[in-house]
Order: structure tokens, then sequence, then C-alpha cells
């Protein structure tokens, strides 16, 4: 197996209009998640044609401000379907790169008050019939397929022969990778580091948690970057705590103030000064806060601005429970 990028994601990095800002469908592709604010967001009847609507309504605004990295995944209820609609109806649309995920399952059934939303199942069994999904609705728009959620104690990491059904797609022009989460998950980077098939490296992309409250995976991120591995960055506003300004912390606000920003903008604009970031998620759900996460690109903050970011992190875990308890809504 070679392991080389595909050349969409070489080309995306190096010509996107917008560089290094890319949209995720997590909020748009199902009626409940656990982003707050979304009773104000979204339309009050989240009917399946009404979040379609809303979703290609982002989407749109997306491309027309540059953004070419576009994030879905099986368990963002009809997500990878909607941006396959969206692909179909603008067949000029070529120059996107598109990201999905497996190794959940989506069990709500659009509904917001589902007692279980995802089921997770990293197996091969799970790939395989995934994959089959994803490749049904993406075909070749397909350009990176990740493991959804990696822990240090997920058998992704250790699975052989999963690692031989991802390297023969990786020579389909598919570049393989996986998402973390959790405390840990520094500890899962750098275990998926030292994946290989016939001594080729398995992952090409690593997507993790990143942002001002829960910044521990930095530095195995960083050696990601560092071992030629694309860097994804989701949850920069953390589901939404660092994006009003009546919640986010005291040192945002006067950051974003001073900046004559909105906390949003910060908040994304501290990751992207990370050098090892190649790509920074937005999440909105309306084109308004898409157009306030894109004022990033353009905001610089200086070493004073960001230390004083710094002084808000969490621990770890206590930012991982404080997450596990955020309702769907």
């Amino acid at each position: 197996m070679s392991f080389e990028y595909p050349t969409s994601f070489e080309h995306h990095l190096a010509t996107a209009p917008t560089p290094r800002l890319g949209l995720g469908l997590a909020a748009l592709g199902r009626p409940g998640y656990i982003n707050l604010g979304r009773s104000e967001d979204l339309p009050g009847e989240r009917t399946v044609s009404a979040m379609r609507e809303r979703a290609h309504e982002v989407l749109d605004a997306a491309y027309a401000q540059g953004v070419r990295y576009l994030d879905v995944a099986r368990s963002y209820g009809r997500s990878e379907e909607f941006l396959a609609e969206w692909l179909e109806q603008r067949p000029e649309v070529r120059d996107v790169v598109v990201g999905s995920k497996w190794g959940y399952t989506y069990t709500a059934d659009w509904r917001a008050d589902a007692e279980v939303h995802e089921v997770k199942d990293h197996s091969v069994q799970t790939y395989d019939r995934q994959l089959l999904e994803s490749r049904g609705l993406l075909g070749k728009r397909l350009d990176l397929y990740q493991i959804h959620s990696v822990t240090p104690d997920s058998p992704a990491l250790t699975d052989t022969v999963l690692h031989h059904r991802l390297a023969q797609l990786a020579t389909e022009g598919v570049l393989i990778g996986l998402s973390t989460s959790g405390p840990a998950q520094a500890d899962a980077i750098r275990a998926a580091l030292t994946v290989t098939v016939d001594g080729e490296p398995l992952f090409g992309s690593v997507q993790a948690t990143y942002n001002l409250l829960e910044p521990s995976a930095g530095e195995a991120l960083a050696a990601a970057h560092d071992a030629g591995r694309i860097v994804i960055v989701k949850e920069g506003m953390a589901n939404g705590r660092l994006a009003a300004a009546d919640s986010a912390p005291a040192a945002l606000r006067s950051v974003a103030e001073q900046a004559q920003s909105g906390c949003d903008a910060v908040a994304l604009a501290a990751v992207l000064h990370q050098p090892w970031a190649d790509v920074v998620l937005s999440g909105a759900a309306t084109t308004g806060q898409l157009t306030g996460n894109l004022r990033a690109a353009a905001l610089r903050l200086d070493a004073d601005q960001l230390a004083r970011l710094a002084t808000v992190a969490e621990p770890a875990r206590g930012y991982w429970q404080h997450r596990s308890q955020l309702p769907w809504n």
C-alpha cells in the first residue's frame, strides 16, 4: 500500500478560498444533538424536509464563502444523504473534499427525544456494512473515511483484519483516518500513529476535539502533524459553550471585545493559531453562525491574548464529564 494523500486533499489545503476552515454537519443531519441553543437555531418543526432545506442553505453559504472541506458521518442522521443530494443538484461543485465517518449507527429514528441516539461498534462487520451505505450515497465523492470516536481501548487500533480492509480502501484513492474522543484522546492518537499495514502507516488523518476548554490533545496532534498526518479539529467551540457572549468564559469575552469580534470567531481563531491544525470545523446550524465562525480566518491574536485565552482550560476529565451530561435537544 502506498501512503499518499489523495490529490483532492492536497488541492484543498493549498488552494481553498477560505483555507483551513471546514463545515461539519453533525448539527444539521438529525433533529437532536447536544449543541447548545438548537431550540433557537433550528426550525420549530424539524422534519426531514425542513432539516434538508437548512442543511442545503448552510452548505450553499459555506461554498460561497470559500469552504471546501465538508464533514459528515453515518451516525449524523441523514447528513450523508443531505450532502449527496446537494452535490447532485450542483454538478459544477467539483472542488470540495468530502470526509465521512463510520463506527456509530444512528438509532434515534428521527426523534430528538430518543433514549439512545447512536450505538458504537468498530467491528469489521460494521465497517463493511457502513462503507456500502456511505458509498451508496456519496459514491466516488468520498475522499476521506474515518473510524468514528476511537478511544485507547478501541478494537479498531488492534484488529489486523480491519486494518487490511481499510488499507484496501486506501488503494482505491480514499484517505483513511480516525476521529477521537474522551479524556485520553492523546493516547489514542499516539497509538494510531504506530498502526501499519505491510510496513506502511495506515492512518493519513486524525480528527480530534480541541478547543480553549479542552486542549489536552494538543501535543499528540502536533506529533501527528509532524509525522505527516492531516489534522482536523472538531468541536472548536465546545458544543456551543464558547459561542455566546452571555455564557463564554470571562477571558474569552474580554479578548473578543478587545478584538471587536464575536466569541465564536475568537475561539476558532485560537485553534487556527496552532500551526498543526490543518482544518478546523465549523458546526454552524445557521448561515449567520457560519459567517460569524468564518471571521476567524482573518483574526490575528497576539501573544498576550493567546495567553489569556489559555487560562480557561479545564481538566480533561471534567470537560468530558460535563460534555456527557449535555442534553440532546
